[in-house]
């Protein structure tokens, strides 16, 4: 007996040892954050995350590879706790909310593909492109109702999904599992941001418009009597709809699809129609704004783009003040438009809309007298817009005379330069000179810089040196002299101190129009531009200052970006595009454009991710699949709107010409909307009512 006891002692203080030996060998540590927010997490493993548990979650917070917030499921105050167990603080946003984007069901489909297999969008996919026509339209097997969670979305009776917005989590389960991402995130910030895609659901009209208004979906709120709905899908994109409405040279209309039966759609004049129920119902009508993110943003230039911009930015949750120069906000609307196209008032109460929603307004403040870029990058401002327009800005004054700054740090028209130095006068242009395109005036003006004593003189051209507009023997001569050529190379970024340029970089552009790796870095005090109009560009703190935000240092390091390509540019790299206005904007609906894209870019810049637009935007140039027949369509008249008579005109020369929809045109005009998709249409099978 004793022997067994003894026996049993020597076997258990050897495996004593042996499992001591082993939590040595086999130890796994366990960080004790990681611990800290899998106690934290609810446990549900409910895969709204995207990850598989919340095991799995507790390792991306901690790893930074996931949100404090990215629990869908435990709310606000779980993301507060996780958050301060990381030992940083959440930024209050807006919710995503799951938006199908597809509005044409299988069910009417012409065209189907038989498939015997997995009742599943993701295998359907996999043969023949799905199940109807389209190349990109909902398949309708509902993967993504068995796919949420929180059993937010279910399959309507047009077999498209539909999304129970007070189930919703914005958790992109759904967005995740659909193979056409038919069904997205959405918010008013992601809808501020959204460019028309290759791979998404757009109408004709949506892809003309230059603002990039969701023409569709307002015009249905309108055939559904909801006029105030269709005024808040508007101003997603565009807050001057009462101007557009009256103005606007309507592109889109040309693209309609009505045009293959009868007349297009009167989009303008529906659009004027909701603009002026909200007028005269005084009610100002705003989407909601998204939190207060604390930031400040100057916008330079108080017309259509600058207004647009701050709108929009102001919207975003962010501060944003317009400097203006003159007295009056609305750039030439207010001067270059007729009374009775746009009466006074009108365009009073669209800009006093937008002051009245949060944007601030400094009046009688001139960049490069009573500001410069500088003074509001060290005044607090996280980045300056400027959108000061064409030849009436350069005007000002600041054409390199002594005690008068630039308006753009350094930068110079070229026709300035050479108007002064023609005269016999000379122009300041600094040690180092770097000329942007102007043809031979260039050649001209980089002599006269080398015959003054300027150090180093590079003209910048886009084009090859076969392709550019100079001689051989000019270039050679030029050369000669120390004049610097950089053809296939293209503006990217201004670097400056304090209110002077002190650098330029380059972007080297291969032969198919595509940025190359190579980037270079010139010296640059002056950049003369030979455009009649200074380059819109972004300011912000350099990189190091702008995380260290030490204003203390007696100098302020500033840097350049370009807002993202639009519809129109050819090429997508660096300032003053192929494409893209030279000038001003021949169209307010464009200024407008321009404006939400430089929102939408500061945007970008401001929550640290890429100032780009989508790879695959659909561009003015490229071809999109498209119908070229409606069958069948029944013909529908177009709607015409009223014009004031000849004799109250010539009474009152101020009186508006034409009068506007009334309620009932404005819905049997709206009911004539095919409600177009890619290439799918609704049929009309009798004439509306």
């Amino acid at each position: 007996m004793l022997e067994a006891l003894l026996l049993m002692g020597v076997l258990g203080a050897l495996i004593g040892v042996g499992l001591a030996l082993a939590s040595k060998v086999f130890y796994v540590y366990v960080d004790p954050k990681v611990e800290a927010i899998d106690e934290a997490l609810p446990g549900a493993n409910c895969g709204g995350c995207g990850l598989p548990g919340c095991g799995a979650n507790a390792l991306a917070i901690a790893a930074g590879e996931a949100s404090s917030s990215s629990c869908v499921a435990g709310g606000p105050e779980l993301a507060i706790e996780i958050a301060g167990i990381m030992g940083v603080t959440i930024e209050a946003r807006e919710p995503d909310i799951a938006s199908p984007g597809c509005s044409y069901g299988t069910y009417d489909a012409d065209l189907k593909y038989i498939y015997d297999g997995i009742n599943d969008c993701r295998a359907a996919n996999l043969l023949n492109g799905g199940l109807k026509e389209c190349p990109i339209g909902c398949l309708g097997f509902g993967t993504c109702v068995r796919a949420c969670p929180f059993d937010a979305i279910e399959m309507g009776e047009d077999n498209l999904p539909m999304v129970d917005p007070d189930k919703c989590t914005g958790c992109g389960t759904c967005e995740r599992v659909c193979p056409k991402h038919i069904i997205t995130l959405s918010s008013y910030t992601r809808r501020i941001q959204h460019e028309y895609t290759l791979d998404e659901c757009s109408a004709p009209c949506q892809r003309a418009c230059p603002a990039g208004i969701d023409i569709p979906s307002y015009i249905k709120q309108i055939a559904e009597g909801d006029y105030l709905k269709a005024v808040r899908i508007i101003k997603e994109s565009n807050p001057f709809l009462l101007v557009c409405g009256r103005i606007c040279i309507e592109p889109c209309e040309y693209e309609c699809r009505r045009n293959l039966v009868d007349e297009p759609v009167g989009i303008n004049g529906l659009k004027r129609f909701v603009a002026d129920y909200e007028m005269n119902s005084n009610k100002r009508v705003h989407n909601p704004r998204a939190p207060e993110t604390g930031k400040k943003i100057a916008v330079v230039g108080g017309g259509v783009e600058g207004l647009t911009a701050a709108y929009l930015l102001n919207r975003l949750g962010h501060d944003s003040t317009v400097f203006e120069a003159t007295s009056r906000l609305g750039g030439l609307l207010r001067t270059g438009i007729p009374e009775n196209r746009l009466p006074q008032e009108v365009l009073d109460w669209e800009i006093d809309s937008i002051i009245e929603a949060g944007v601030q307004k400094k009046m009688k403040q001139r960049l490069g007298r009573e500001f410069s870029i500088a003074s509001l990058l060290g005044g607090g401002y996280q980045a300056v817009f400027v959108a000061t327009g064409g030849w009436d800005t350069q005007l000002s004054g600041g054409t390199g005379m002594e005690g008068v700054l630039s308006p753009l740090p350094g930068v110079h028209l070229l026709i300035d330069f050479m108007l002064k130095t023609r005269a016999g006068n000379k122009y300041h242009v600094g040690k180092n000179v770097m000329i942007l395109g102007g043809g031979r005036a260039a050649l001209e003006a980089a002599e006269s810089c080398i015959n003054e004593g300027t150090g180093s003189v590079t003209i910048v051209i886009r084009e090859s040196r076969e392709q550019s507009s100079f001689k051989d023997e000019e270039v050679v001569a030029a050369e000669s002299k120390g004049i610097h050529f950089c053809f296939q190379c293209a503006v990217i970024k201004m670097i400056g101190e304090d209110d002077q340029l002190t650098h330029v970089e380059l972007a080297r552009i291969s032969a198919f129009g595509e940025e190359e790796a190579e980037r270079i870095i010139f010296p640059v005090n002056t950049l003369l531009t030979g455009t009649g109009r200074f380059p819109e560009l972004i300011y912000g703190l350099q990189q190091f200052e702008k995380e260290d935000n030490d204003l203390s240092s007696s100098h302020l390091n500033w840097e350049t970006f370009s807002v993202y390509p639009g519809p129109f540019a050819k090429e997508d790299i660096g300032i003053f595009r192929p494409g893209e206005e030279m000038s001003d904007y021949k169209a307010v609906v464009e200024a407008v454009g321009a404006g939400r894209r430089a929102a939408s870019s500061i945007q970008k810049y401001l929550t640290n991710g890429p100032v780009e637009a989508p790879n695959n935007i659909i561009k003015r140039h490229m071809r999109v699949l498209n119908l070229s027949e409606l069958l069948p369509i029944t013909e529908l008249q177009r709607q015409r709107m009223t014009e004031s008579s000849r004799q109250k005109r010539i009474n009152d020369p101020s009186l508006e010409i034409i009068v506007g929809y009334s309620e009932n045109q404005a819905i049997n005009e709206a009911k004539r909307c095919l409600q177009c998709g890619l290439i799918c249409y609704r049929k009309i099978k009798a004439p509306l009512h």
